[in-house]
């Protein structure tokens, strides 16, 4: 199990300790929730912000089995599916469940915000791409990661990736993300990488 952070430029890099040891006390949704908005509140940088955030996933994950089956079947018309677990207006987190299905991959794309993924289930292999420093349109392929259950990947805000399931079984994660700009969220082409609005 290790802990990723992507950067802007499509670089990979493992980060901290791993705690694997159930805290002593039930460490709830809610009190996770609570520290998180702490954590965003004073830290306005994005790599700081997950290096930051990424142990209380982590703690909660190993605290709260219960989430981990909260997911929904992959949609056999899409190949995957999103369980929302939290989300509330005007509150800059969103907690969700998703899952892959074997074979599928997601677009080549953005978030826009910092994410934060926990792999729960299944192996995925992300892929990453940087954008040119005068042009968020034009990417270039930078490196790879393969994800095991138990890791967790943190993103910056323009950090660009794909996600591929690995193997027969579907992947499953626990994703979290701060608040979309949808202004700058692209999503691009598999051949040409010619950019689009997400």
């Amino acid at each position: 199990m290790k802990n990723w952070l992507v950067t802007d430029d499509g670089t990979c890099t493992a980060f901290g300790t791993v705690e694997t040891e159930p805290p002593e006390r039930t460490y709830r949704m809610y009190r996770f929730l609570t520290e998180m908005e702490d954590i965003l509140a004073r830290e306005p940088d994005d790599a700081k912000r997950v290096q930051a955030l990424v142990p209380l996933v982590r703690k909660l994950l190993i605290s709260s089995y219960w989430l981990q089956l909260e997911h929904k079947p992959p949609s056999e018309k899409t190949g995957w599916s999103v369980n929302f677990l939290y989300r509330e207006h005007e509150y800059p987190l969103t907690v969700q469940m998703v899952a892959w299905a074997p074979g599928t991959q997601s677009k080549i794309h953005n978030h826009a915000t910092w994410g934060i993924v926990a792999m729960v289930g299944g192996q995925e292999k992300n892929i990453f791409w940087k954008q040119a420093a005068d042009d968020p349109k034009t990417i270039t392929e930078v490196g790879e990661q393969i994800l095991y259950p138990g890791d967790i990947i943190g993103f910056t805000s323009n950090a660009v990736h794909r996600v591929a399931p690995m193997g027969d079984e579907p992947t499953i994660s626990f994703n979290l993300y701060g608040i979309t700009d949808r202004s700058s969220r692209y999503k691009y082409d598999d051949e040409t990488l010619a950019a689009a609005k997400f």
